[in-house]
């Protein structure tokens, strides 16, 4: 279900598209009705010929189209279907990868890498191409067949805002112009820096148009191809650069097979959690009325304005599932898909799974902070002051946790906490140390049905509480119902957030907004000849001092010395340099029971001052699982 906002998008959009048509001596027709009652009368009122139609992957759709073209193929019609809306034949993906979706990111990449190049976008239709062609137009089409208004639909819209997105292809087209020019971020292919601007809806963005199709994905990819050569001459594109349009084609893959993409029951792919029931919280989080400031700016504008940050989406889809809330992301992905202009059905789904750790993704123990994140990222609270105007008297030392003010303070913002601005919903270090307990044990028990020893190993907490990576603050923050703790930040590595580190005591400011307690450990192990000795060392591990550096172990597949070699590389190419170190091995792992009969495997020791920075990099060059330490 679309609220208004999204419908008034998605009106627009088609009023443009009319008048384009206009243009070319045509005319949108727009029919309303079901497709199953309404084709088979136009085939025959119409004498149709041919119907053209755009391939949808989704399963609904696929639904839908198959009964439409049986429908077409009675009345003798010839149906043609074209792919337009994803890059890629998708099941062309899944048959490369043996029958199945690929369900990593990296697979996803490798398997693109072996298609065959993509097609150039078709050049846009001129009048002088359609000068012979002629559309028979009423003098009651309008009435007949025009686009509907808010009113007709039953819309009121009195005091209903401009809006923030206008929908339509020249929009579109004029946001893409916009957003090429920006050919610094093309030429050094940097991340923009996350600030408050960030949070706000920019002229360029454009996921709202890919998503209802007023924008060609193949255009777009295209023209980011074209700039990038013009500006590093001689050089290939790298898959980075279409970050944007190839994490919606992962999920597009992963999700066009399975019906059950968008639930958590009888869905192959996500982790059965047994998350609460509370109406009540969910209407809270929703409405924007959690009682932490920087989740109820971003539900606010959210609910205004259709769109947030993808960062900011982090942040809520967290609180609400596997951080504070424990609610499904079932009920947050419902709550987006009505109120997100760029909620496609398959991305959606897909976000939230990945973001509640129930697919794709398995570090539960990093948890975003809904006070610590806003504040690094807009320390005046700018935004906080747009979206939640009651507090906009407070001073940045108290905007994102209002109710630590004095009561002086409060007074003088004519804002007191539990009266005009609602108390924190729940305490998040006790929610989120709880959560992370809970995540654990459901992982743990995964573990050992599907009898992998080495699926998502979490690190203990050294205070015995079952915290093993509580997300914080920065050293020296105290904050009241959000715990204290230090630590590393850490992004997925994949085009998610920018991967910042720094060591337990070192002050540091990020932009991810993802905080992991830093747990200094040393694993020492002289020989290991076989799995249980492996696992038996890594459980009787002990801790050092706070002031050692941390120290990472790996396992990694492959002989030791060519690994050796791959961080050796890697180390000289880093700016805060590793010290990295590697077991002396007599040999390798046999691991045969575990990970296939023809597996070799080495354990590294990496010690390193940026170890966060350096080991995302590392996991992508070794292909390694990370056993202990973060």
């Amino acid at each position: 279900m679309w609220n208004i906002g999204g419908l008034k998008f998605l009106l627009q959009c088609l009023e443009d598209l009319d008048a384009n048509l206009r243009k070319l001596n045509s005319r949108l027709f727009v029919i309303r009705g079901q497709p199953a009652d309404v084709f088979p009368r136009l085939f025959k009122e119409w004498n149709i010929a041919k119907l053209s139609i755009e391939y949808d992957s989704e399963p609904f759709g696929k639904e839908r189209d198959a009964a439409i073209k049986k429908l077409a193929s009675e009345a003798g019609v010839e149906v043609i279907v074209r792919i337009s809306h994803t890059l890629y034949d998708l099941d062309k993906i899944i048959e490369l990868n043996g029958g199945q979706p690929p369900l990593t990111y990296k697979r996803f990449q490798t398997l693109i890498s072996r298609m065959e190049p993509l097609e150039m976008p078709v050049e846009t239709i001129t009048p002088e191409v359609m000068k012979k062609c002629t559309t028979p137009v009423s003098d009651d089409h309008d009435e007949k067949y025009g686009v509907p208004s808010l009113e007709e639909l039953g819309f009121d819209t009195d005091g209903l805002p401009s809006a923030v997105w206008p929908g339509g292809e020249t929009e579109a087209l004029t946001r893409l112009e916009r957003h090429l020019e920006r050919k610094a971020w093309v030429a050094n292919f940097e991340r923009p820096r996350m600030n408050a601007n960030s949070l706000l809806a920019s002229p360029t963005g454009l996921s709202p148009y890919l998503r209802f199709g007023c924008l060609s994905c193949r255009l777009f990819y295209f023209k980011l191809t074209d700039l990038y050569k013009k500006v590093k001459k001689n050089s290939s594109p790298p898959l980075s650069l279409y970050g944007q349009l190839l994490w919606r084609e992962f999920f597009y893959t992963a999700a066009t097979n399975n019906p059950r993409f968008d639930k958590m029951e009888g869905n192959p792919i996500c982790v059965q959690i047994p998350w609460d029931k509370n109406p009540e919280a969910l209407a809270k989080w929703a409405e924007g009325r959690t009682g932490f400031p920087w989740i109820d700016a971003i539900m606010t504008q959210l609910r205004q304005e259709g769109w947030i940050h993808h960062l900011a989406r982090h942040a809520v889809a967290c609180f609400l599932t596997r951080g504070d809330l424990w609610i499904s992301w079932e009920e947050g992905m419902k709550v987006f898909e009505e109120l997100l202009l760029d909620a496609d059905w398959s991305v959606n789904a897909g976000s939230w799974m990945w973001l509640s750790c129930s697919s794709f993704f398995q570090q539960f123990f990093h948890c975003y902070c809904p006070v610590g994140f806003g504040r690094r990222t807009d320390p005046n609270g700018d935004y906080i002051r747009r979206y939640l105007p009651v507090l906009r008297g407070f001073p940045a030392k108290y905007i994102y946790d209002p109710w630590n003010a004095p009561e002086s303070i409060q007074k003088a913002a004519k804002c007191i906490i539990g009266v005009n601005y609602p108390k924190p919903m729940v305490n998040h270090a006790e929610a989120s140390r709880l959560n992370i307990e809970r995540m654990k044990q459901i992982y743990q028990q995964l573990s050992r049905y599907r009898g992998l020893g080495l699926l998502a190993t979490v690190p203990s907490n050294p205070n015995g509480n079952g915290n093993g990576g509580l997300m914080g603050y920065s050293p020296g923050e105290s904050i009241s119902g959000c715990g204290s703790t230090g630590g590393a930040q850490l992004g997925t590595g994949d085009g998610h957030s920018v991967v910042q580190s720094c060591a337990l005591g070192d002050s540091h400011t990020g932009t991810s907004g993802i905080q992991q307690q830093v747990l200094t450990e040393v694993v020492t192990i002289k020989q290991v000849v076989s799995y249980t000795m492996l696992m038996e060392t890594i459980s009787n591990h002990t801790y050092c001092k706070q002031e050692e550096r941390p120290l990472v172990l790996a396992l990694v597949q492959g002989n030791a010395q060519i690994q050796k070699k791959k961080l050796r590389a890697l180390d000289q190419k880093s700016s805060d340099r590793a010290q990295i170190k590697l077991l002396d091995w007599k040999r390798s792992l046999p691991l045969k029971e575990h990970m296939g009969q023809n597996s070799c495997y080495s354990v590294l020791e990496l010690k390193t001052r940026a170890f966060a920075k350096e080991l995302c990099v590392a996991r992508c060059v070794l292909g390694g699982t990370c056993l202990r330490g973060v």
